[in-house]
């Protein structure tokens, strides 16, 4: 039996999708973010170091962190064939590329956009207010938004080539890209004017396991 340490609205969501995919059986113990500081609770530290989520924990004593792994190992371990392409293919190298795009590029301007965002409107001396709009309204302008535009249509050209993200067919590359879609969505600029991407992630909330996912899991609303 695995067990999902899973934080309510955060990147767990999507290791409990995969586990719907492959139809394994699993526990969740829910955790909730301090509704201030949005941050997990301290109690995940008794999991892991990082105090972190997403963490599967399984019953011969093995603890699994970050998304792209755990959905690499579990892929392997119980997959069977499912939601990975044929080792050697082209397919199998594009696979991998997008678990470590994800979070090892994608993510990166789409979270400093959270913070500069959490900047202008945090509570600070009226006197500072102008000068950290500015410098956040300088920052986004010069850096995030534009790593962000670069990203987006860098994948909305890259879905033009095939269905998903490593090919013809859905695999845990596409698990790993959901959060990265959905989060630009929420606060990256995600629209229309990119039908590619915003055609993915209708077809991957239509999926049963997703939708089975969420109905574990709690609500998900991604923080903006």
């Amino acid at each position: 039996m695995l067990t999902v340490h899973h934080l309510n609205n955060s990147r767990s969501q999507r290791v409990l999708w995969l586990l719907e995919e492959l139809e394994l059986p699993y526990e969740i113990v829910h955790y909730q973010r301090d509704p201030q500081t949005s941050l997990a609770p301290a109690s995940l530290r008794a999991i892991h170091p990082l105090g972190k989520s997403p963490v599967v924990t399984t019953d011969d004593g093995l603890t699994l962190a970050e998304s792209g792994a755990i959905i690499e190992t579990l892929v392997e371990r119980y997959g069977h064939g499912r939601l990975a392409p044929a080792a050697g293919s082209p397919e199998a190298l594009r696979y991998r590329y997008w678990l470590h795009f994800a979070e090892g590029t994608a993510m990166s301007p789409l979270l400093l956009k959270l913070v500069f965002d959490r900047i202008e409107t945090s509570k600070m001396p009226f006197f500072a207010k102008p000068i950290a709009k500015a410098i956040s309204a300088k920052a986004k302008s010069a850096f995030i938004n534009p790593n962000i535009a670069s990203h987006l249509n860098y994948m909305e050209a890259e879905l033009g080539k095939s269905e998903w993200f490593a090919g013809d067919e859905f695999t845990g590359a596409d698990i790993q890209m959901s959060f990265v879609v959905e989060a630009a969505q929420a606060r990256g600029g995600l629209d229309a004017k990119r039908p590619k991407l915003m055609a993915y992630l209708e077809r991957i909330h239509a999926r049963p396991a997703y939708k089975r996912a969420l109905e574990r899991g709690g609500p998900y609303a991604l923080l903006n």
